[in-house]
Formats: C-alpha cells, sequence, structure tokens
C-alpha cells in the first residue's frame, strides 16, 4: 500500500514539474516569431511601375536585406491608380512580416485625391521608417529674366499663359506643391500637369514652359548644368548639394514645405518585434557607404525615424495634402 501511494506522489510531481502554463507558452511563441524572421522569401511591394525612384530605393534595401537575412526580398510592382491598387493589395496582407510595402507621398496624398481608396492610412498599415527624402525644386527655364521665386510669380501672375509651371501629373506632391503656393499668394499661376517628371522637365528644358515643379532627382543635372535655374526648395533646411538656392521660407514663402518621402510600412498586426528588428536592419543599410552614395545621387537624403515619429509624421502629411486638394477643388475619382 505505501509503496502503491509512493508511485501516486511521484506521478503527481513529474506531471507538475513538466507543466507549462498557456501564457508562458504564448510568450516563447510570440519570441520565437520574432527571432525566426524572415522564414520565407519577402515580398517587397512597390505600388508603381519599374525604374521610378521608388523601385529604385526599393530594390537597394530588398538587395541589402537579402544578404543580411539570407531569405529573398523581391520586389513586386503592383502599378495603378496612382499607388493605390498596389498598397490595397499590401493592406489586405498577411500580418507575419512576409509583406513590405514602400511608397513614396502618395500614401498621404491620396485619401485626400481619391473618392475612395481601399487602405485606411492609419488602421491598415503599421508605419517603419521615411527612410529617405528629397524636396520639391520650383525652377525657372535659364534664358528667363527672373532670378528670384518672387521675381517669377510676378511674371506668372501677369501672363499666366505664357509663364506656366510644367509638374509632373495631377495628385503629384509638386502639382500640390504649386496649388498650396498659389492658395497662399492669392495669384492666378497656371498648374500645367505632364503625364510623368520626365515629360515635365523635357518641356521645361525646351523652354515650352518657363517654370516649373519638379522632384528635386529629375531637374537636378540640368540644375548643375546652368540649364535650368534653381529658385526655390520645398525642403526645412537647404539641400547640401545645392546650397545657393534658397528654401521656401527663406524665398518669403512660410509653411509651404513640400517633400517626397520613400516611406516603409508593414500590414497592421505585424508583430513589434519584427517591426523592431527591419527597422534596426534599415538603419544599419542607411549607413553603408554605398547606398549612401547611392540613395543621394539620386537627390534624397536620410531620414530614418522611429516608427512613432514616421507616424506622426504620416498624420501630418495626410492632413496637409487633404487639406491643400480641398483649396485646390481637385479630384480623382
Amino acid at each position: 500500500m505505501k509503496k502503491h501511494f509512493k508511485n501516486i506522489y511521484l506521478c503527481i510531481f513529474l506531471s507538475a514539474s513538466l507543466y507549462v502554463a498557456p501564457a508562458a507558452q504564448a510568450a516563447d511563441a510570440t519570441a520565437g516569431l520574432g527571432q525566426a524572421w524572415p522564414t520565407r522569401p519577402v515580398r517587397v511591394m512597390v505600388p508603381f511601375a519599374p525604374g521610378g525612384t521608388t523601385d529604385v530605393i526599393a530594390r537597394i534595401i530588398a538587395a541589402r536585406m537579402t544578404e543580411i537575412t539570407g531569405q529573398q526580398f523581391i520586389v513586386d510592382n503592383r502599378a495603378g491608380a496612382g499607388g493605390n491598387i498596389g498598397t490595397g493589395i499590401a493592406a489586405g496582407a498577411a500580418p507575419d512580416g512576409h509583406t513590405i510595402l514602400v511608397n513614396s507621398s502618395a500614401f498621404g496624398v491620396n485619401p485626400g485625391l481619391y473618392k475612395s481608396i481601399p487602405y485606411d492610412p492609419f488602421k491598415s498599415f503599421i508605419p517603419i521608417t521615411n527612410f529617405a527624402e528629397s524636396p520639391n525644386l520650383f525652377s525657372a527655364h535659364a534664358s528667363m529674366p527672373a532670378k528670384t521665386l518672387p521675381d517669377a510669380l510676378k511674371l506668372a501672375s501677369a501672363e499666366p499663359v505664357k509663364y506656366g509651371f510644367a509638374t509632373p501629373g495631377i495628385g503629384t506632391t509638386p502639382h500640390l506643391a504649386v496649388e498650396m503656393l498659389k492658395y497662399a499668394v492669392k495669384m492666378d499661376l497656371n498648374n500645367i500637369p505632364y503625364n510623368g517628371a520626365g515629360l515635365s522637365v523635357t518641356a521645361h528644358l525646351s523652354g515650352q514652359v518657363p517654370l516649373a515643379c519638379s522632384a528635386l532627382p529629375t531637374p537636378a543635372p540640368h540644375v548643375r548644368a546652368g540649364r535650368l535655374r534653381g529658385l526655390a526648395m520645398g525642403s526645412r533646411k537647404r539641400h547640401p548639394s545645392f546650397p545657393d538656392v534658397p528654401t521656401m521660407t527663406e524665398a518669403g514663402y512660410k509653411d509651404q514645405e513640400s517633400e517626397t518621402m520613400q516611406g516603409l510600412y508593414f500590414p497592421a498586426g505585424t508583430p513589434q518585434r519584427i517591426v523592431q528588428r527591419f527597422h534596426a536592419e534599415l538603419a544599419k543599410i542607411s549607413q553603408m557607404p554605398e547606398v549612401r552614395e547611392r540613395v543621394e545621387g539620386l537627390g534624397f537624403q536620410f531620414v530614418m525615424n522611429t516608427p512613432a515619429e514616421f507616424m506622426t509624421q504620416t498624420r501630418s502629411e495626410v492632413e496637409k495634402w487633404t487639406r491643400v486638394v480641398k483649396n485646390a477643388k481637385v479630384q480623382v475619382q
């Protein structure tokens, strides 16, 4: 009988020692998930056609992440509807860290520009970081007599048909930057949207459209060559590559900042461990000399803010561009 009870006590003791509480099991599973990422190829969603700036930066990041993790980071271009198609696909992806969205300022512009979009900028994604950004540049053809933005605006207001502003398309931040300035100065400025930055800068270079507003990367080489004249940058500080070009504030126009950002996002619900791990790897990538040379050569400056800071920036961008779109009475169906 004593031997029988001794065996019972031994079984109870062994059962208790092997038992793991459900909460502990969940914690171990979460830790394992965070440490194991990525466990398969990662889709890097770019909601624009190949060859554009966002696509180039996404491929730079994807190549380095492939080297770092040993898993393939594969760029998936899903162009259409100003970036809404690819962004909507990313919003509906599984929140397991294996889909990443790389988007431009269209992410903040489209909620106000389109009647409906397939994502919520605040609920559908977890902002990771604004990897880099580039200011919009107001420029004049070298043959124009105006040497400053105020002088150019006087000509453009007096003869809007002759002195229009070439921009890369309706709803782009350069197009909206002209609309934002137009509303602020209460002048009749002629905004001429083209189908892309290449076409707008080509028209500007030929003198067909004497003034322009473009994201810096496209007109930058022509400003350096003296074919175009930089009038003002939409950045908070002067651009190191163009120290002689004033900011909009220095030119006399406050609250006219406009920059094209390159932001990265995970679908909402992605574990924080994965978000933090990816952000840490991006910070390392941004410090690589070859990456810095390539990205800065495109006319961008690194930002690499925190997820919390980027969420604040995203809210600010959505609010600003929604207000500009409303004031300009611009909407795309």
